[in-house]
């Protein structure tokens, strides 16, 4: 039996959209996968990175409550959040080029 992603705590119908565009489909599959080579996969796929996104799908995983996040373990976050972002995200695009993906003037690669 599968899941639908929202089932899982925090994660609504436009994190479910997100996530099947990159071909997670269930919430099995998205446990399976895990939160970090998740989001690294909807990056890769055009999603805006975004911190608040990452570690509500990181507590949603936990069955924590998204505004459980706090202190030391928020700032443990804060540090994969940007690993996942350079390799994921920002790769090969200068400050110059980020900056205009940022406004959206640059050409999806």
């Amino acid at each position: 039996m599968s899941s639908p992603i929202t089932s899982i705590r925090n994660l609504g119908p436009a994190f479910e959209e997100a996530c099947h565009k990159v071909g997670i489909l269930t919430a099995e599959e998205l446990r399976e996968i895990g939160a970090d080579a998740a989001y690294a996969m909807m990056l890769r796929a055009g999603t805006k990175p975004h911190f608040i996104g990452y570690y509500v799908l990181v507590m949603g995983l936990q069955g924590r409550p998204w505004n459980d996040c706090k202190g030391e373990e928020k700032k443990a976050l804060r540090v994969k959040f940007d690993a996942i972002k350079a390799e994921a995200f920002d790769k090969g695009l200068s400050e110059f080029e980020r900056i205009l993906d940022t406004i959206g003037v640059i050409e999806k690669r």
